[in-house]
């Protein structure tokens, strides 16, 4: 038999809930928006401000789990929905067009897997129900073309002053990599560089998208600074390997985004256990905990810790990344729980308040 609890009991108990991503509880995200009676126990309405696809499931076990801690094992019905709104950017910048929020990942050094991070990220968010958009900024190495499946395809200009991104996986994507032949070295000086990414970033008919996930060039240069001077980013997500010498390279690149006041949402530590595709063996070949050390340091969170797999590799060289590929395997659960981190992050973060300011015109008299 249901026991008898008044609706304000059920309330108070599932405000006080702390959801793991948010790293906060229901109250404190203003998250539930409903509650009420059913013909059994209770149903609620809770939004949060990341997507949320995939979530119900565990989502609405804990939340019962957490009733029935406090004394409540009542039936209840969850309705779970998304809110991502546009998030604050640098001062001096105005958000993109209808992209609401633009996310940089980046790496102080390459050869650490940021490209893959990215794609993945991305195709992750797009899977939990977001618009999502992918501009690959690494000029002089475009990589996203080959991860997405999209070499050799050219984007259309339909106006003949803007292109239009090319779609794979349920994402759009631009690169400098459509526009070249795939052979062809770009031997630019870093004003020909940033000047071509700006174009590519505001040419491009992205249209309404939540997220726009930027592939950044590797390293903490002219180009990097400039771009992220340039352009209006919500939020950066650094990519390191354990080992110390990448963390090193992985510091100079949290601290860029610090001084053009863009937030770092967390760090990533990519390749941080391999396990035998033979024997299942588990082994850290690159050091363990650098990226939790450099969190705490800090004062970020750590997003992810994401396999070094031979599968990752070959999934993404075939066009068709983990989290497309293999979307029930392990690696892939480490892309989406990372995903699901790196929005509640941003979710988090002041929403952007610009649009809701009136427009203040001075005349002279």
């Amino acid at each position: 038999m249901t026991p008898q609890v008044s609706p304000e009991a059920v309330r108070a108990v599932l405000d006080a809930y702390v959801d793991p991503y948010l790293g906060e509880s229901l109250a404190a995200a203003r998250a539930i928006r409903q509650l009420q009676p059913a013909a059994e126990g209770f149903t609620v309405r809770v939004t949060l401000g990341f997507p949320v696809g995939g979530y119900q499931t565990e989502f609405t076990g804990a939340l019962a789990a957490h009733l029935a801690a406090a004394g409540m094992p009542v039936p209840l019905t969850v309705i779970l929905e998304p809110e991502i709104v546009a998030h604050a950017v640098q001062r001096n910048l105005k958000p993109l067009g209808e992209v609401r929020n633009v996310v940089a990942v980046a790496s102080g050094k390459g050869g650490v897997g940021k490209s893959t991070v990215a794609v993945n990220l991305a195709l992750a968010w797009a899977a939990q129900g977001a618009r999502v958009g992918l501009l690959d900024a690494d000029i002089y190495g475009p990589s996203q073309p080959l991860m997405l499946g999209l070499t050799g395809q050219r984007p259309s200009a339909p106006d003949g002053k803007h292109l239009r991104p090319l779609e794979s996986h349920g994402i759009q994507a631009m690169s400098i990599g459509f526009l070249v032949d795939a052979e062809q070295p770009m031997v630019w000086r870093g004003p020909m560089v940033t000047q071509a990414l700006t174009q590519l970033l505001g040419e491009t008919l992205w249209g309404a998208l939540d997220y726009l996930v930027i592939d950044m060039p590797p390293g903490t240069g002219d180009i990097q600074l400039t771009l992220a001077q340039r352009v209006p980013v919500a939020g950066a997500v650094i990519v390191t390997t354990p080992q110390d010498i990448s963390l090193a390279d992985a510091r100079k690149g949290l601290r860029m985004f610090e001084k053009v006041s863009v937030p770092v949402l967390g760090i990533v530590e990519n390749m941080s256990v391999h396990v035998c595709s033979h024997c299942g063996h588990s082994e850290h070949i690159f050091g363990a905990g650098g990226g939790a050390r450099m969190a705490r340091e800090y004062g970020v969170r750590l997003l992810g810790e994401l396999p070094l797999d031979a599968h990752i590799r070959e999934e993404a060289d075939g066009g068709r990344p983990t989290v497309v590929a293999a979307p029930q395997s392990a690696r892939a659960a480490a892309y989406f729980a990372m995903a699901r981190r790196t929005a509640a992050a941003l979710a988090l973060r002041a929403r952007d308040r610009s649009a809701v300011f009136p427009k203040i015109v001075v005349e002279e008299t």
